[in-house]
């Protein structure tokens, strides 16, 4: 990695490791223009280093990741810029994994993940309320005094829950954009602009009740929504993976810093590798190498390369070299499924 002077102001360095330094962990005020005053703010959120440590492996071990200046650069843009952050790349490349080095390096808790299907809605990223189960329990208690509490009833959903006014930003993950419905990337345009939304349901009983205890997409937490308006006080550090099977519009792509994720060299697999299976990479280069030199490099994927290491740790095969090389084939099988 590039440590000349000029990369002082990074505060992502792309290598995983939790930093303990506050000048990386404070972030300098937004552009006015990027500038927002959510209320009420929220509590910091949980941490999940198991989630990290399943994408990412193990912070502790030596040498570690380096990441290429490209990379530092543009992650640092965004989290200043206060912009989306869309990563194109081949399938496998390692996409994902930039939201959870962010979240692991800065500190910033549990990475709120919204994964795309051509079904996915906005609103669905948002908050989901359940008028069936507010009327059935309105029902169960109309022989009470006891009321309904509708925020029972509204769970926030990775975008809403990113939203949120937190001291800190949230790092949102919203994988494989480009499976989405063609009118999905506009109906973002608006929520990355303002930095908010409405919940309707609140909006209606705002007046008797103007602050509402609601569900988030954090396990077993919750916030309170003021005004039936879900307004963000640090935008979050959005991350948007696309393999590049579709164009984006051009409103959408305004709104957003753009970096391509280039294949990952034998470097970054022994890097990868080591984090996950720290004995297992001396000696294993020439595994390394033939995954590199597959006739179809870009067709794939990294998880594909760790499979067949942890194979290899089992010596399932032992010195059947034949065997062992059919079993490596039928693994690496290119992700586009042709053979």
């Amino acid at each position: 990695m590039d440590t000349t002077p000029h990369t002082h102001w990074w505060h992502y360095h792309g290598d995983g490791v939790p930093t303990d330094d506050e000048r990386r962990t404070t972030f300098p005020a937004p552009p006015p223009w990027r500038t927002f005053h959510g209320t009420p703010c929220q509590s910091p959120p949980p941490d999940d280093e198991e989630d990290a440590d399943r994408k990412l492996g193990r912070a502790d071990v030596r040498p570690l990741r380096r990441a290429d200046r490209r990379e530092c650069d543009m992650v640092n843009a965004a989290i200043l810029l206060r912009r989306p952050l869309l990563v194109t790349g081949n399938p496998g490349t390692g996409k994902s994994s930039i939201a959870f080095r962010i979240a692991r390096e800065l500190r910033l808790g549990r990475v709120l993940q919204w994964p795309i299907t051509s079904r996915t809605t906005l609103r669905s990223a948002q908050y989901e309320y359940d008028a069936i189960g507010r009327a059935q329990a309105g029902a169960d208690r109309s022989d009470t005094d006891d009321p309904v509490n509708i925020g029972d009833f509204i769970r926030l959903g990775p975008l809403g829950t990113a939203l949120l006014p937190y001291e800190r930003p949230r790092v949102l993950l919203i994988d494989e954009l480009d499976k989405s419905d063609a009118d999905l990337p506009n109906d973002l345009l608006h929520i990355f602009e303002n930095g908010e939304f409405t919940i309707p349901e609140l909006l209606r009983v705002r007046r008797r009740e103007p602050e509402v205890a609601v569900f988030t997409d954090d396990p077993d937490q919750e916030a309170r929504v003021r005004d039936g308006r879900v307004r963000c006080r640090a935008f979050p550090i959005v991350v948007i993976t696309s393999n590049g099977e579709r164009e984006f519009p051009p409103a959408f792509l305004r709104r957003c810093l753009r970096m391509e994720l280039a294949p990952p060299t034998a470097d970054d697999l022994a890097a990868m590798v080591r984090a996950q299976l720290p004995a297992l990479v001396d000696g294993q280069r020439e595994l390394i190498e033939d995954f590199l030199n597959r006739p179809e490099p870009d067709g794939l994927a990294r998880d594909q390369l760790l499979n067949a290491m942890y194979l290899t740790a089992s010596d399932a095969y032992g010195e059947d070299r034949e065997s062992w090389q059919d079993l490596i084939t039928s693994i690496w099988h290119p992700l586009s499924g042709e053979r």
